[in-house]
C-alpha cells in the first residue's frame, strides 16, 4: 500500500511531509486528518500507506524525510515527452515532426550490436525492409536476431501444418529475406495453424526490441506500405526495464512452448 504514495503529486507528498514536521498530521495518522489535504478514498489510502512505513518503525522524522526524498525524486524527473518518440507513417503535413517509421527501423537495425527481437504480424516485400538487418548480422555475426511471426491457415485451407510452415520458409528464404545473407531465428505460435476455427490465434503484436534496451512498439506491419505509405502510430524509447519485460514476455512463452521454431 506504501507504494501508493508514489503515485501522489510531488507537491501533495510535500504537503504531508510538512503536516508531519509541523505536527499537524500526527500518529496514529487518521484519515480524518489527511482529509484536510486530500479527499475521500485517497485520505484512506494515504493513511494506510503511513500506517505501513510506521510499522516498519519509522518514526515521524523518519516518515517526513522518507517523503520528502520521495517528492525530490518524482519531482526530478524527465517528462514523458523527454522519453517516448511519437513515430508515425503517413502523408506529409505541415507543422507535424515526428519521426518516420521507416527511419526508426532502419536506425535500429543499423546501430544493433548484440541482439534484436523482432514480433510482427505481417511481412511482405521483407528483402527491402530487413535488408538494413541482414546487412548487419554479416557485419556483427555473434549477434541474436529473433522473430516471433504469424504463419496463417487460410480459411478453407486443410493442407498439414507442416506443409503451411514449408511454403511459408520457402517464401521467406526466396521472398522476404535478402539472398545470401545469415538467416534469423524464426519462431511461430502453432494455435495459428489448428484445424479448428475456435482454436486458432493470431501473433498480432508489432514491435522491435535492440540490445536489451531500445524499443518500438507500433501499429505497422514489416511490410513496405506500413513503413512507408499507411497511416501508421507507434511510440520508441530507451528503456532497459520496458525493453526487459518484453523480452521476458516472448521468452517465457518460448519456455513453456507456446512458440515453436521454424527449422
Amino acid at each position: 500500500m506504501k507504494d501508493f504514495l508514489a503515485t501522489l503529486a510531488p507537491s501533495d507528498i510535500l504537503a504531508l511531509s510538512v503536516a508531519i514536521q509541523t505536527g499537524r498530521l500526527s500518529p496514529p495518522y487518521p484519515a480524518s486528518s489527511i482529509e484536510r489535504f486530500a479527499k475521500g478514498d485517497i485520505a484512506a489510502q494515504i493513511a494506510a500507506a503511513i500506517h505501513d512505513l510506521a510499522a516498519c518503525g519509522m518514526s515521524p522524522v523518519a516518515i517526513s524525510r522518507a517523503l520528502d526524498l520521495l517528492a525530490f525524486g518524482l519531482s526530478s524527473r524527465p517528462p514523458l515527452e523527454d522519453l517516448v518518440d511519437l513515430v508515425t507513417t503517413g502523408p506529409e503535413v505541415a507543422g507535424v515532426t515526428n519521426r518516420d517509421t521507416t527511419v526508426v527501423v532502419q536506425d535500429l537495425f543499423r546501430g544493433a550490436e548484440q541482439s534484436v527481437l523482432i514480433a510482427g504480424y505481417a511481412v511482405h516485400q521483407g528483402q527491402r525492409v530487413f535488408k538494413t538487418l541482414a546487412d548487419r548480422m554479416v557485419e556483427v555475426p555473434c549477434m541474436k536476431v529473433q522473430m516471433f511471426l504469424d504463419i496463417q491457415r487460410k480459411i478453407g485451407d486443410s493442407s498439414l501444418a507442416s506443409e503451411i510452415i514449408r511454403e511459408f520458409t520457402h517464401r521467406f528464404r526466396t521472398k522476404e529475406w535478402p539472398t545470401g545473407r545469415p538467416f534469423p531465428q524464426i519462431f511461430y505460435d502453432p494455435r495459428s495453424l489448428s484445424l479448428e476455427p475456435e482454436a486458432r490465434a493470431s501473433l498480432h503484436a508489432k514491435c522491435i526490441v535492440v540490445d536489451d534496451i531500445e524499443v518500438f512498439v507500433s501499429s505497422a506491419n514489416f511490410t513496405e506500405a506500413a513503413q512507408a505509405k499507411n497511416i501508421e502510430v507507434g511510440l520508441g524509447l530507451r528503456s532497459a526495464v520496458i525493453a526487459n519485460r518484453i523480452i521476458r514476455f516472448f521468452q517465457s512463452l518460448l519456455e513453456h512452448k507456446r512458440f515453436v521454431r521454424v527449422l
